[in-house]
């Protein structure tokens, strides 16, 4: 296969140890959420403004292997140097969302299917030429009494093997993300159940579609109760659940599993993945690739004011910081603690 070495190493330098990614690719509209709730307008200024505290933060090198970016964000410049070779110059991969959105699926209700496929191959060739080195696909499964279907199940899938297929074709490296949505009153036995089909039907259609297990890195959801569910799982059964579902549906030729937080607090997804580490060794890395989880605190510190930039980037080194911990399974809440005082 044409990239192959570069794939393979790529795939690997994303899930170095002790690191995991920073998602960072909020859409316009859900960026503008979030600073709605600091009492930030949302302008291209704004968004570049907030974003340049993580980027350049002193030491998230040390946490943080790479950046999912916006289309936006992959085109602006920072102090007059274009955001992926800025990251590139410290060490940290840039990388691009390239799918369209989740649009409601034909013909079943309830149901959706992440769309994009057309005109990827040029974006994609778009996006390597300004400096991308990998890209982030996500599909949404919702959980309810007579869904997921197997026809959203497989829609989905297929979509993300083309996807995949079509970006190392590129030479970048695809995240497949498959989320199976935590929204809902299920259990974490439901939710393994659901999990398992999907992750089962993706990788089906990801040797369907001829993609390179060593050149891709899986981004799914933690096996979680869901949000309503009148018992919630403790950390333990999290990790036991979750890595029992990777065990039967990943192959090992997968360099990582960059686990996306999903709407868990931030100490929470930690917490999982500190755990799941500590039951290991697994046959993948077993990383993270968080957005609120990881920006949360630091969005909160910052609440638009230039003089906070400094209190913005300290919370969101801690963030990374107790990641790259739960990384070995080395995080405990006394790093939370010891942030407090």
């Amino acid at each position: 296969m044409q990239h192959e070495t570069k794939l393979r190493e790529t795939a690997r330098a994303m899930v170095a140890e002790g690191k995991g990614i920073l998602a960072a690719d909020e859409s316009t509209p859900t960026i503008k959420k979030r600073f709605d709730s600091i009492g930030v307008e949302s302008t291209e200024a704004s968004r570049l403004a907030y974003r340049e505290n993580l980027f350049t933060a002193e030491g998230a090198e040390e946490f943080i292997s790479g950046v999912i970016l916006f289309d936006e964000t992959l085109r602006q410049s920072i102090d007059g140097t274009p955001v992926p070779e800025l990251l590139s110059s410290r060490g940290i991969l840039p990388g691009i969302k390239v799918d369209k959105g989740a649009k409601a699926l034909a013909g079943c209700p309830g149901e959706k299917v992440t769309e994009g496929l057309d005109g990827l191959r040029d974006r994609l060739a778009e996006y390597a030429d300004l400096g991308a080195r990998f890209t982030k696909w996500r599909a949404v499964i919702t959980i309810s009494e007579d869904i997921p279907s197997w026809a959203c199940i497989e829609a989905n899938a297929h979509a993300l093997a083309r996807y995949a297929a079509l970006s190392q074709e590129a030479g970048l490296v695809p995240i497949v993300e498959p989320e199976v949505l935590m929204d809902g009153p299920h259990t974490i036995d439901r939710c393994e159940e659901v999990s398992e089909k999907t992750f089962h039907a993706l990788f089906h259609q990801l040797h369907n579609q001829g993609v390179l297990l060593e050149g891709i890195n899986l981004k799914p959801n933690m096996v979680l109760s869901g949000t309503d569910c009148p018992e919630q799982a403790s950390v333990d059964e999290v990790a036991a659940a979750t890595v029992r579902c990777l065990e039967r549906t990943v192959p090992g030729a997968v360099p990582g599993v960059v686990f996306l937080s999903g709407g868990q607090s931030d100490e929470l997804a930690t917490a999982h993945l500190s755990a799941m580490n500590a039951m290991g060794p697994h046959p993948w890395e077993l990383s993270f690739s968080y957005g609120r989880a990881l920006q949360a605190p630091a969005l909160k510190a910052w609440a638009g004011r230039e003089e906070n930039r400094g209190a913005a980037q300290a919370a969101f080194l801690h963030r990374a910081r107790c990641n790259g911990a739960a990384r070995s399974g080395a995080y405990s809440s006394s790093m939370e603690e010891a942030a407090a005082v």
